[in-house]
């Protein structure tokens, strides 16, 4: 089959037809421009300071200090990570109260000490540096944002609670939750949202000069923003966790991406693309030495119950 292509007259480009939407594929030649183009805001005359305040809203924090879980939302998590549970709660105090809020703790167990997650912020502070930068460019007219996790501790409120010190990861509840690709190489290209966040993984290689590629990207399409949850970080020196396949996910990842209208043709890419890993949609970890496969489960509704039990800083 022959592929039908057109050119955008706004980035010069020579496109494929799921390029452009239905409008604007309608339009003549000449006239027509592609998705990436007719998304940009970007403007000749933008100045730094519009960028600078596209990068202060990429982090979605708490703005809370409590929160409440029923009991048997904590007992019924609402969903499942490749190693965490997830229930819901609400905000008591802070400028979210009133608002929806998760927590997340290992299947493992519950932990006592604040370090067991340093491997988790280290990772989403390095999501947010990549994240900040790629707003600051103005690539797209919307913005992409990070929720911001916290370790908070369940208090003792003397009634014998069971949860009492345990800490999890505190995050804002996320709407309209997708999955946009994986760290194995897996993506969704069937609409432009899922293609933006093969762009910007494509950058965080680039502009990182090589040295990360931020993935498994997956959260909610808002009308203004899409916001993302637990991204994971592949590095050549391999110390963001077990989700982090190394050098070896890089070139997974590189394997099965096509460049799309969001990509830059001068973004860098690795020489090495071969494919280690079987690219899958669900988060791929490493156990030793081995790829292993931990699907996510399909959320389901939160129960509700009469004990709650507050978590705060």
């Amino acid at each position: 089959t022959t592929m039908v292509s057109r050119h955008c007259p706004s980035c010069g480009r020579n496109l494929s037809r799921n390029s452009y939407s239905r409008n604007q594929w309608s339009k003549p030649v000449g006239l027509s421009r592609c998705h990436a183009c007719v998304e940009s805001g970007r403007s000749i005359n933008s100045n730094n300071a519009t960028n600078h305040n596209r990068a202060l809203q990429t982090e979605r924090r708490n703005n809370a200090s409590s929160a409440t879980f029923p009991y048997l939302n904590l007992s019924n998590p609402f969903a499942e990570g490749g190693f965490r549970w997830v229930a819901k709660g609400t905000y008591t105090v802070g400028e979210r109260q009133g608002q929806a809020c998760v927590c997340k703790w290992f299947k493992t167990g519950h932990v006592f000490e604040t370090s067991y997650f340093d491997l988790d912020i280290k990772a989403m502070e390095k999501a947010l540096a990549l994240v900040k930068e790629w707003n600051s460019r103005s690539f797209i007219d919307k913005i992409v944002q990070v929720n911001i996790p916290q370790v908070w501790t369940f208090q003792d409120h003397g009634y014998g609670d069971s949860w009492a010190g345990k800490k999890v990861l505190q995050e804002p509840f996320i709407d309209n939750y997708v999955k946009f690709n994986s760290n194995s190489g897996w993506a969704d290209g069937s609409t432009p949202w899922p293609r933006v966040m093969q762009a910007l993984s494509h950058f965080s290689y680039h502009v990182s000069g090589g040295q990360f590629v931020l993935c498994d990207l997956q959260g909610g399409i808002y009308s203004n923003a899409v916001v993302l949850t637990d991204p994971v970080i592949l590095s050549r020196s391999k110390t963001f966790g077990v989700t982090d396949l190394g050098a070896m996910g890089i070139s997974s990842f590189f394997s099965n991406h096509r460049c799309n209208e969001f990509c830059k043709s001068d973004w860098t890419k690795p020489v090495d693309t071969t494919r280690y890993f079987t690219p899958q949609q669900g988060t791929s970890m490493i156990a030793t030495g081995a790829n292993r496969h931990v699907p996510t489960r399909n959320s389901r509704a939160p129960l509700t119950g009469i004990y709650e039990f507050s978590s705060r800083f």
